[in-house]
């Protein structure tokens, strides 16, 4: 028999967990009657996944009736201390309960008890009967106690969207093998400071747990109350016997309430669609509006006109315009199999799961001279179509990189959310078709599939007139078609060109490594006097705060912190901690890049990095799979990896340039300010002129190495928009110091000071900043009530243009270089772009024209009120060229 499934949610405590979890962001979450909505929003998405994970047969969401209780009768002082609730957060109670009732389930509570008592009692009359299985919700863990092998309690442990799972097994791991039913008396000797439960004085929880693991109850504690030792402790538990069974009663949760509900009226039959509908209009949640998933989307679903092909005609390939969608289910396109594809026009769409016609000479013709090609990603297309030997395809249209540009914090790799959020909801999402996870997959009637992808070319048809028109009404039109658009070219030929590695150099570093690494395990071992697990922290917490006694900086839950900051300040405590740190660092290079590396390099030799286009709030590109962006040059270890990394022929070398200082000189673009574009533009050292500006230092020359240092760590955190306190954490000074250093900065460059502070008034009244080629970046929490949240999004606002001007600059170069490389023939090729730095390879006798050439576009390719300056070298390795 199959079983019934009970889920009751604690309504109370999960929709203020709701409300806190979008509370920075409160002021961006209100309707056109001025309604707060941020604690129904979070609560609605929480809500849902609960409900579509269980997939519950019987469902109620229990509130509390008011403060007045048993409980407040028995103890007056009973949650006393309280901060009064928010009316922000009271007012959005009443539609919480609709919602609940719109998603199709019961809500219920009950005078003078509480919701857990309501949960108490009902999942109590369900495990009475052994088909039932009950999942409870809750942001508070005084739900545990009624853990069972039939009960599991959900405790919400980062704002609505982390769950805590607790089972039997879990409480004993958590509580040192206490069970359920001693939570209560756990609290009964602790006490607990949420409930204002008393508990017994200087009785912590770690104290209570001992004396229960050997005693089981408070009542048994009691009951040999005189075997206990003479102590402090027994002195208290004496004194304090009555509080300790009044918290314990006080905790207990009632699973006897008279409630007038029962098991039978809470069978959930579903959601209310037109309630829902209703509900999400009123509180202008057009997002949700957009994915209901109502009859009339039901009956499009299933209406969708395509023809499936196994074959190619003259037929299917006629027409200018096309849409054309390559279908592959994992997210690396560069191995990943091709499952189908599909292509037509506004009359007629072709699906097909015979991959090899993308070969086709005739398709790959008619490719070729279409006018018109519009697709969903276009690198990911350009390289599955490459694969099959269609080399000469020219798009008109991106829908998602049009997308990504409108909204950049939407970076789904989705049709379906694109084309939700612009009102076309005639298509499922990827997930709801092929699943996710180890489950993706293709479903089992190809009929779905077949129509899925049909659907996507329906999609792609639809979006192309409404993205187009908002990049032109936003001034974007310009930034996607010459920069974005063409880049995506420019990336695929890079990812498809790859960068060959020497696999045996990174095998003899393998090796290199394992030795260093066993030599500083055994000098940590020597200087802990015993061998344990470094790779612990919980092992290495008790050797080095146990064991060897050093200052305890920061505990977590699960014992001592040994996180990197903590071990940064104890550097001088014994050294142990530089061994430690050292070790941490090697075997990190050692996992993540050398074994990481190792284990992608393809066929051919070469490594076949993808850059997402879509992914940062400031046009900056990120590498993955691998990441080759990451690998850490600050340490000369890290630095040797770049050592593996060579040209793919003989008699090539790897050349590298990179821009210098980019960020400042465009900072002091933007700024305009005198004093900072005269130093770039006599070509002075920054940090120096800056150190002299600064300092009040008439001579370079009396610049020392610290005052320069101090000057760069200005001159980067002013380009972050740094406070006094991050300054002063970066130099180890004092925030007073550090204070003076910024406002002496801010006197001696006006301009600088001048645009950090419109900058940050025109975010306030846009919602967004934007860069010289209006790449946008919005800020939601530019308003924020929350002091640092709002200061966050300020600095943001600030750094945004900056950071993203340099990385379109960077964008443009590399549009202008490859079509320079490919319009002046030369062999040499552009691999990677890391960061302000792109890295070619190049026959010798190619060198010096590639030299002259990169300066030349990299220089010149926009110009602003300072020189764009690069720094090129080369050698036989990537590395050498550093």
């Amino acid at each position: 028999m199959k079983k019934k499934k009970l889920l009751l949610v604690d309504g109370n405590s999960v929709a203020f967990r709701a409300f806190y979890a979008l509370y920075n962001a409160m002021d961006n979450f209100k309707n056109s009657d001025g309604l707060y909505t941020n604690a129904i929003y979070a609560f609605k998405n929480m809500f849902e996944k609960i409900l579509d994970q269980e997939q519950p047969t019987h469902a109620l969401v229990a509130f509390d009736a008011g403060k007045t209780t048993f409980r407040t009768e028995m103890y007056q002082e009973y949650k006393a201390g309280r901060a009064k609730t928010p009316s922000e957060f009271r007012e959005q109670l009443p539609y919480i309960r609709s919602l609940v009732h719109a998603f199709g389930v019961k809500e219920y509570e009950l005078p003078n008890y509480e919701a857990d008592d309501i949960i108490g009692t009902l999942a109590t009359l369900a495990s009475q009967e052994e088909d039932y299985e009950i999942v409870i919700v809750s942001g508070d863990r005084d739900l545990t106690q009624l853990v069972s092998d039939q009960i599991t309690v959900y405790i919400t442990i980062k704002g609505v969207s982390d769950l805590e799972v607790c089972t039997p097994e879990f409480i004993a791991e958590k509580y040192d093998g206490l069970t359920p039913r001693q939570i209560i008396d756990l609290k009964g000797l602790a006490g607990d400071k949420s409930d204002n439960l008393p508990g017994v004085t200087k009785v912590g929880e770690k104290t209570a747990i001992k004396l229960l693991k050997e005693y089981h109850s408070v009542e048994g504690i009691y009951e040999h109350i005189d075997e206990l030792k003479a102590s402090k402790m027994k002195e208290n538990l004496i004194n304090d016997q009555e509080q300790a069974f009044l918290s314990k009663r006080l905790a207990t949760i009632n699973t006897t309430a008279p409630i007038k509900i029962g098991l039978e009226e809470i069978s959930y039959q579903g959601r209310h669609t037109d309630e829902l509908i209703e509900l999400y209009r009123k509180l202008n949640f057009q997002s949700f509006l957009d994915k209901m998933d109502t009859s009339q989307v039901k009956e499009d679903l299933a209406s969708i006109s395509y023809e499936y092909i196994t074959e190619l005609s003259d037929e299917t390939l006629k027409g200018d315009e096309w849409t054309l969608y390559v279908e592959m289910l994992g997210e690396n396109y560069h191995v990943d199999e091709i499952v189908g594809w599909a292509f037509g026009n506004q009359e007629k769409i072709y699906v097909s799961d015979n991959v090899d016609l993308l070969s086709d000479s005739r398709f790959v013709e008619a490719l070729s001279t279409k006018q018109s090609i519009q697709t969903y990603d276009l690198k990911r297309q350009l390289v599955a179509l490459n694969r099959y030997g269609c080399k000469q395809v020219v798009f008109s249209f991106d829908s998602l990189l049009a997308a990504y540009l409108l909204d950049t914090t939407d970076n789904s790799s989705d049709i379906a959310n694109v084309a939700w959020n612009y009102g076309y909801k005639e298509i499922q999402s990827d997930e709801q078709v092929y699943g996710k996870g180890a489950k993706r997959g293709l479903p089992e009637d190809n009929q779905v599939f077949y129509a899925h992808l049909a659907r996507k070319i329906k999609a792609i048809q639809w979006l192309t007139e409404p993205l187009t028109n908002e990049l032109k009404e936003k001034n974007q039109w310009q930034l996607y078609a010459e920069m974005e658009l063409p880049l995506a070219y420019v990336l695929a030929d890079m990812e498809m060109t790859g960068i060959t590695v020497d696999p045996t150099r990174l095998q003899q570093m393998k090796q290199d490594f394992a030795i260093r690494l066993n030599e500083i395990e055994n000098k940590i071992y020597a200087l802990a006097g015993e061998e344990f697990n470094i790779n612990s922290p919980k092992q290495l917490g008790v050797v080095l705060f146990e064991n060897l006694s050093l200052p305890v900086i920061k505990k977590t839950k699960t014992g001592y912190s040994t996180a990197v900051d903590v071990l940064e300040q104890l550097k001088t405590a014994h050294p142990i901690i530089e061994e430690i740190l050292s070790y941490r660092q090697l075997a990190k290079l050692q996992s993540t890049y050398i074994e990481g590396l190792l284990k992608v390099i393809q066929p051919d030799g070469k490594i076949h990095t993808r850059y997402v286009q879509t992914l940062t709030q400031t046009g900056r590109l990120s590498s993955v799979d691998p990441n080759l962006q990451n690998i850490p040059i600050r340490l000369e270890e890290g630095r040797k990896i770049r050592q593996a990394f060579v040209p793919s022929q003989a008699d090539w070398v790897i050349y590298s340039s990179d821009y210098s200082q980019i960020e400042l000189r465009v900072l002091a673009h933007i700024s305009n300010d005198a004093h900072l574009k005269a130093a770039f533009i006599e070509g002075q050292d920054i940090h120096t002129s800056t150190a002299m500006r600064v300092f009040g230092i008439a001579n370079p020359e009396e610049v020392t190495a610290n005052m320069r240092r101090d000057a760069k760590a200005v001159n980067f955190g002013i380009v972050y928009g740094i406070s006094d306190f991050g300054l002063s954490q970066n130099l180890g000074i004092t925030r007073k110091a550090a204070k003076q250093y910024i406002d002496t900065y801010f006197e001696r460059y006006p301009g600088v000071k001048d645009y950090m502070q419109n900058i940050v008034v025109k975010a306030k009244e846009d919602g967004f900043v934007e860069t010289l080629y209006h790449r946008r970046r919005y800020l939601p929490d530019i308003h924020a009530k929350n002091f640092n949240v709002r200061s966050f999004a300020e600095r943001t606002a600030i750094n945004s243009p900056i950071q993203g001007t340099a990385a379109d600059i960077l964008k443009m170069a590399m549009i202008e270089l490859h079509r320079r490389l490919k319009a002046e023939n030369f062999t040499a090729k552009m691999l990677l772009q890391v960061h302000d730095e792109l890295v070619f390879e190049v026959p010798k006798d190619e060198l010096s024209r590639l030299d002259q050439l990169v300066k030349e576009v990299m220089e010149q390719v926009v110009s602003l009120h300072v020189p764009l300056i690069t720094d090129s070298n080369w050698g036989n390795t990537w590395y050498d060229a550093k």
